[in-house]
């Protein structure tokens, strides 16, 4: 019997229902042993949700002629993570001339992709901030995944030069660019603004605004050459981490050392970031003496034409010494930022109640991979301090925690029935790091609102044994109905259609214009679709009917077509009569012949 989807709904909702019900159930049994501690589980590392916004008006030519502000964000990208993060680029004038959709970073090739976008962007007539804003917003709102920290990073002079043949009034546009920053703000996107003033007529106001509404932070200079550095300290300071400077070197062309200290066993990955206007090389040797290769495995190596950057996976502790060797008197910079799988958490507190003289003892633990840590030296390094904040005054107060074990301690004395917020922030030289906010009403004695009771300490052993054992039989059933599903789905996938979206732009070869890009989701279709179809059916670009799309093997699209019309990937012709494989991210252009148009594709996931 031939199956249709309303039949393998039917069929899904009857092997889900009695796996449902047996998880309920066995969550329901495990409640008793979890209640009154901690989950063992903790979240995994942040990760970076980035949309990179460009102003390409003509009048950046001026600000940034040498395309400085391409490189920075060529840097950002290869700071981030080497998997897990997303990154989206919005390009706008008065219009968004491109945009590429929030692609997760899974391999070097990925970002490679972005970089390739980046490079790829072109100026245009015009300014209209609120264009950008507004298609920045919506990309994070899209796209974003609720576990990861969004952000948006724009780069700008602050001035919009509006178009007055389209009609459209600075006031339409503060109002649109408001309603856009106010959309940030409630969904929790950062902005982060970086104004070029090379001619003098940078809008500082405005940007200083978007980022203070958003809770970003704003960074303005007269040269493009500080971008490299201002985009290492936004990606720091989204994620709790410090730049760490390292000493300039005037090359001689000599390999010249410098030392890479790595502080503990707890850095994820360490970023060399080497600035230089020409060409550098660097050799690089481990704690132990033994030289790293350049690139190998735990040794990434990203190269520009105005930094290297060496990203070192989950480095051994210790001082690595590195070797630069650069073109006579060329200045060097050099800079660090270590990223971190650690979290701050506070401890259960004793009491639930606390009023006016009352003193709470406040501690804290710093957690790896869920995990507590007990390595007292990491402690140690670390300077711990409670912030007490009155909500009802204002006043902050700033105690000095004790650090001398493995745990970070102090007490606050409840001066008056006020509400109270309470949490601890631990930094170092390289990161920082800071706990979820306690708060206290010590006007009625209510209960206070905590952290869930044992964050920190710990419980009877026989308890947690029990509990535990509990956990990983659950887990096995849950791995092992979950696999039986997963593998029911794999079985009817052939069935299911096409996943993902396609990005559609025309470009018209007679007057240089692109349409607004344009998000066609490709689950509508079944079995096949042509690029006519995508293109609703549109009479003059009926040619495109020649190209025919089919599902791949794992998400993949197969594109088919006919010698008579031009595809291209990449900016090579490819043969698409033996089939052309996309996966997600991947571009390609078709130009037509019965009209002068090329229609720029690119698939998303």
């Amino acid at each position: 019997m031939l199956r249709t989807p309303f039949n393998h709904f039917k069929t899904a909702k009857k092997i889900l229902r009695p796996i449902a019900l047996l998880l309920l159930v066995l969550c329901i049994s495990a409640a008793p042993f979890a209640s009154g501690r901690a989950s063992a589980a903790s979240p995994a590392p942040s990760h970076i949700d980035a949309v990179l916004l460009i102003d390409v008006s003509n009048s950046m030519n001026k600000s940034d002629k040498n395309n400085i502000a391409g490189e920075a964000m060529k840097m950002f990208i290869d700071m981030l993570s080497a998997q897990g993060d997303k990154v989206g680029i919005v390009a706008y004038t008065d219009k968004v001339q491109r945009e590429k959709a929030l692609l997760q970073i899974g391999s070097a090739a990925d970002k490679q992709d972005l970089k390739d976008f980046i490079d790829g962007l072109d100026r245009g007539a015009y300014t209209d901030i609120a264009v950008g804003m507004k298609e920045a917003v919506k990309v994070l709102e899209n796209g974003s995944d609720p576990g990861h920290e969004p952000m948006i990073v724009m780069l700008a002079d602050g001035n919009n030069d509006l178009n007055e043949a389209t009609g459209r009034t600075q006031s339409q546009s503060d109002q649109e660019l408001d309603a856009a920053v106010e959309t940030a703000k409630q969904k929790g996107y950062p902005v982060y603004t970086i104004g070029l003033n090379a001619n003098g007529k940078l809008n500082k106001e405005i940007l200083a605004g978007l980022s203070n509404k958003t809770s970003g932070k704003a960074f303005t200079t007269d040269s493009a050459d500080d971008l490299p550095q201002i985009l290492s300290e936004i990606f720091a300071d989204h994620l709790k981490l410090k730049v760490v400077p390292v000493q300039s070197i005037t090359a001689n062309g000599s390999y010249q050392e410098v030392t890479v200290n790595v502080p503990n066993g707890s850095v994820l990955e360490a970023n060399i970031s080497i600035m230089s206007a020409q060409p550098v090389t660097a050799k690089l040797t481990d704690p132990s003496g033994k030289e790293a290769a350049i690139p190998s495995n735990g040794v990434l190596l990203s190269k520009s034409s105005t930094y290297s950057l060496i990203k070192l996976l989950s480095p051994e502790q210790g001082e690595w010494k590195l070797q630069v060797k650069g073109v006579p008197k060329d200045k060097i910079d050099i800079n660090l930022v270590f990223n971190y799988d650690l979290e701050l958490k506070l401890d259960a507190l004793p009491s639930k109640t606390y009023k006016k003289g009352d003193t709470v003892e406040i501690s804290s633990h710093l957690f790896s991979n869920g995990a507590q840590v007990t390595l007292s030296s990491l402690y140690q390094d670390m300077k711990a301090v409670l912030l007490a904040t009155d909500t009802d005054t204002g006043k902050v107060q700033e105690l000095p925690m004790d650090n001398s074990g493995a745990v970070f301690k102090g007490s606050f004395e409840i001066p008056e029935g006020h509400n109270y917020e309470l949490k601890v922030r631990a930094e170092e030289s390289s990161f920082y790091r800071e706990s979820d906010v306690l708060t206290i009403n010590a006007k009625t004695g209510a209960v206070a609102t905590s952290p869930p009771a044992g964050a920190g300490g710990t419980g009877p052993v026989q308890e947690q044994s029990s509990s535990k054992t509990l956990y990983y039989i659950i887990g096995g059933i849950v791995l092992v109905l979950a696999a039986a599903v997963v593998l029911w789905l794999l079985r009817q996938k052939s069935n299911r259609g096409f996943v993902g979206q396609m990005v559609v732009e025309v470009l018209d070869g007679n007057t240089g214009e692109k349409t607004y890009p344009q998000y066609k989701k490709l689950s509508a279709f079944r079995g096949k679709f042509t690029l006519h179809q995508l293109l609703q059916l549109a009479p003059e670009l009926k040619e495109s009917e020649k190209l025919v799309f089919t599902p791949g093997k794992n998400d993949r699209l197969m594109l088919r077509g006919s010698e008579e019309i031009s595809v291209e990937r990449s900016g090579r012709v490819v043969d698409t009569a033996r089939g052309l494989e996309l996966k997600s991210g991947d571009r390609i252009s078709v130009a037509l012949q019965t009209v002068d148009k090329t229609i720029l594709l690119e698939y998303l996931i």
